[in-house]
């Protein structure tokens, strides 16, 4: 159905417009409106608790917490776009059972939290230091860690750094806004995709002047080199938005230490879900290995 309504929505707009103005219009809507949805806790999914803190963005931020146990480290996971919360109920769940303390949030003109558009990035990595700032007041003398996934990733590297993390988990990150703009198009226009990057120029700047932010502020491969700790990048090896080769090139910019998985098979999904128990396994074993400060000893008491 959605595919349905997307599809509809862009011969509309054709029909409008003309073919190259009407791919632009369309695009322009389709990755700039606001997602806000009613999310509603399931109570067999996560024992959480509603929370809410202010963002620099300007947004209140509506987020779940759950707290773990002490010593075992914090990890923040952050959504995609156009997603919420929700996505990533499944991450901390198996978090959770690791003893982690986890908080999920909705970014900026996402879910139940305030805003009115997407800006990939630009306020969404406000609303980061604003929940890494939450995490830390909740858990004192924890470590934390992130999981980003797409544009959760890539608000997390464009975010200050005064204050980073301990660890970071990045999924399917596109290396720049262009490449993800790119992406998308190509994947979203089928035969013709090829006008992508005739379209992607004009879009840019329309995008730009709708979200008040310019193109070489939404560049996260220019500030992967700027993170001081860990980095697990993860893409997956089908990915038509932001393909294999982009994440490569995201991820030798970063410092070392830092840890490479190309998922086999997967596209722009969700890799816990695809890749299951192996995910879980070389995820939390990174985590564990960063954020840790008890013993093994004491955690299995």
């Amino acid at each position: 159905m959605a595919d349905v309504r997307r599809w509809a929505g862009f011969v509309a707009r054709v029909r409008a417009h003309g073919l190259l103005a009407g791919v632009a219009a369309w695009s322009r809507s389709a990755i700039t409106r606001r997602r806000r949805v009613i999310v509603h806790i399931d109570p067999s999914s996560l024992d959480v608790r509603p929370v809410s803190f202010d963002s620099d963005s300007g947004a209140n931020i509506r987020a779940w917490f759950r707290a773990g146990r002490p010593g075992s480290g914090a990890v923040l996971l952050l959504h995609g776009v156009g997603a919420d919360r929700r996505t990533m109920v499944a991450r901390a769940r198996f978090l959770s059972a690791r003893g982690y303390s986890v908080l999920l949030p909705d970014f900026q003109a996402h879910g139940e939290s305030e805003g009115t558009r997407v800006t990939f990035g630009a306020l969404e990595s406000l609303d980061v230091d604003a929940a890494v700032g939450f995490l830390r007041a909740c858990c004192p003398g924890e470590r934390v860690g992130m999981i980003g996934v797409s544009l959760g990733g890539a608000a997390a590297l464009l975010g200050s750094l005064d204050h980073p993390a301990e660890a970071y988990v990045l999924e399917s990150v596109f290396p720049t806004i262009r490449q993800a703009l790119e992406g998308r198009l190509r994947a979203w226009l089928g035969p013709l995709g090829v006008l992508s990057r005739m379209i992607a120029s004009p879009l840019m700047s329309a995008v730009g002047a709708d979200i008040g932010v310019a193109e070489h502020a939404l560049r996260p491969i220019d500030h992967i080199g700027r993170v001081g700790s860990p980095v697990f990048v993860i893409a997956g090896t089908r990915d038509a938005y932001t393909p294999l080769h982009e994440s490569r090139a995201l991820f030798e910019q970063a410092r070392e230490p830092k840890t490479f998985w190309a998922v086999e098979g997967a596209r722009h999904e969700d890799l816990h879900a695809y890749a299951g128990a192996r995910y879980e396994q070389r995820v939390g074993d990174f985590l564990a290995r960063h954020l840790r400060t008890i013993s093994l000893e004491r955690e299995t008491r």
